[in-house]
């Protein structure tokens, strides 16, 4: 069992003023596995006091001076990569195979917004003025269960980057993941009240973050639903927002495409993180000539993926994070069923021999057309949707014909081509034969899939404010 009864307000571990306990359920087994206790309205006010008592000197700060902090943040989080993996896996089920890498690469976003923040130009000379970019001030960082450290992680180095100081509010439902990474916080001697971070619900501790008058920005990564409850909480007090929400994704096969190939790679796109992540690739667009072809495929790949204990590495995929999502993912087969797709993988129930942790079957449908529920709307499981088009048009068409804009993979023989479609999609990302591991590159999405762009110079200018200064000497400028 563990227990968690702390957080973390201006350099120390404090009891929290909340009294509540949170049941944390292992996911594989459906068993109690720890608690955590809640913070409360009264702990976010009092995080929110050390963080703007903490700005005005850090936010002073030299690009050197942060840069020694965020090489110390490298340096601590990658000493406890292993303990965060076995959090991933034991939380949320996420699969050991993935999690050791993700939780080493939480380390490295460190370093890589130390690049950033090294090669940026705070200071400007814009025609006559000098621009100057100064640090926005406290932000409140709202964080998901799905690898919530990754997600603090390139917020706070970000933030820090810019100078400014943080209140976290993750997920209750990491909160192991959680205390492993404000522990590494703590062990890299950060100045009090720079980074401080409170357990505790949306409706409680999110909703002080977003309607505090001394929080100046609101960083969020979730459902679209949150998103727009704290732009709207926000706007009284003129908060800056970014907002990292759904999506739903396409991935255009086209007619070129070497489809062995191509199809184990969209099962993979889809089903990272066990099908729980907003840049899955849900999506699957191919041409009408090829679907039989690609019915073949998909079904012996979605078969083959192996689903069980996700402390086993052969294990592609492990439980939903909970009995909540476990449902959801059902109610959304059934939909699938019931609106006349066609099932050619998986389906309703846990895999046998699965039945006591929050397993689902990898499923896939095909016969999908763009009007159906399992179309439009964010699953977040491991569920596969074919759609089919007869020209490349209709394929873009389809794809942008989506609420969501966050994310797009293409495959295609012809890179030319590849990217001219990739142009004309809307979304903040296209991949193009694969999925790329870039962290300088903005992230980020259209329409309803957010506001505003993380990661690389993009990302750290959202965390700044411009001042221009006009009238000033030549000299000076």
């Amino acid at each position: 069992m563990h227990t968690i009864d702390h957080i973390y307000i201006n350099g120390q571990f404090v009891t929290p003023h909340g009294e509540e306990l949170f049941d944390l359920i292992n996911p594989t087994t459906g068993q109690l596995d720890g608690r955590v206790r809640l913070g409360d309205a009264e702990d976010a006010r009092r995080a929110i006091a050390a963080a703007k008592a903490a700005f005005p000197a850090f936010s002073r700060t030299t690009k050197a001076e942060r840069g020694a902090m965020l090489q110390r943040l490298h340096d601590a989080v990658l000493a406890r990569a292993e303990d965060a993996a076995a959090a991933q896996v034991e939380e949320y089920g996420g699969p050991l195979n993935t999690s050791v890498g993700r939780s080493r690469y939480t380390a490295k976003m460190f370093l890589d917004v130390k690049k950033v923040m090294d090669d940026h130009a705070f200071v400007k000379t814009v025609n006559t003025a000098e621009v100057v970019l100064e640090p926005v001030g406290v932000v409140g960082i709202i964080t998901p269960w799905n690898s919530s450290a990754w997600f603090i992680a390139n917020k706070v180095a970000t933030a820090i980057a810019a100078g400014c100081t943080v209140v976290v509010k993750p997920s209750e439902l990491s909160a192991r993941q959680n205390q492993i990474l404000t522990e590494c916080f703590h062990a890299a001697d950060l100045p009090p009240g720079v980074v401080n971070i409170v357990n505790g619900r949306g409706d409680v501790v999110g909703h002080e973050l977003s309607v505090h008058p001394d929080v100046n920005k609101i960083s969020f990564t979730g459902s679209t639903a949150v998103g727009k409850s704290i732009a709207r909480l926000g706007v009284d007090t003129m908060k800056r927002v970014t907002l990292e929400l759904g999506g739903k994704s396409a991935n255009i096969l086209l007619d070129d495409a070497d489809f062995e190939k191509a199809i184990p790679a969209a099962i993979q796109a889809c089903f990272m993180n066990n099908g729980q992540a907003c840049i899955a690739g849900s999506r699957l667009l191919v041409p009408e000539e090829k679907l039989e072809l690609v019915a073949r495929l998909v079904k012996t790949a979605v078969e083959a993926v192996k689903v069980g204990d996700p402390h086993h590495a052969e294990n592609n995929i492990g439980p939903l994070v909970n009995q909540k999502q476990f449902e959801r993912v059902q109610r959304y087969i059934q939909i699938g069923i019931d609106e006349g797709a066609e099932l050619i993988a998986g389906g309703v129930g846990k895999p046998a021999g699965l039945e006591s942790g929050y397993f689902v079957k990898p499923t896939a449908f095909i016969g999908v057309n763009n009007n159906m529920t399992i179309a439009r709307e964010e699953i977040f499981g491991p569920v596969l949707s074919v759609l089919s088009y007869k020209t490349e048009e209709e394929a873009i068409d389809i794809a942008n014909d989506t609420p969501y804009g966050l994310q797009a993979y293409i495959s295609s023989t012809d890179l030319n081509r590849a990217h001219r479609v990739a142009r004309q999609i809307i979304a903040g990302r296209v991949h193009i034969n694969g999925i790329h591991d870039d962290l300088i590159a903005p992230f980020g999405g259209f329409k309803q899939s957010g506001i505003g762009r993380e990661f690389g110079p993009y990302g750290l200018e959202s965390y700044l404010e411009p001042k221009a200064i006009l009238g000033v000497e030549a000299q000076y400028l």
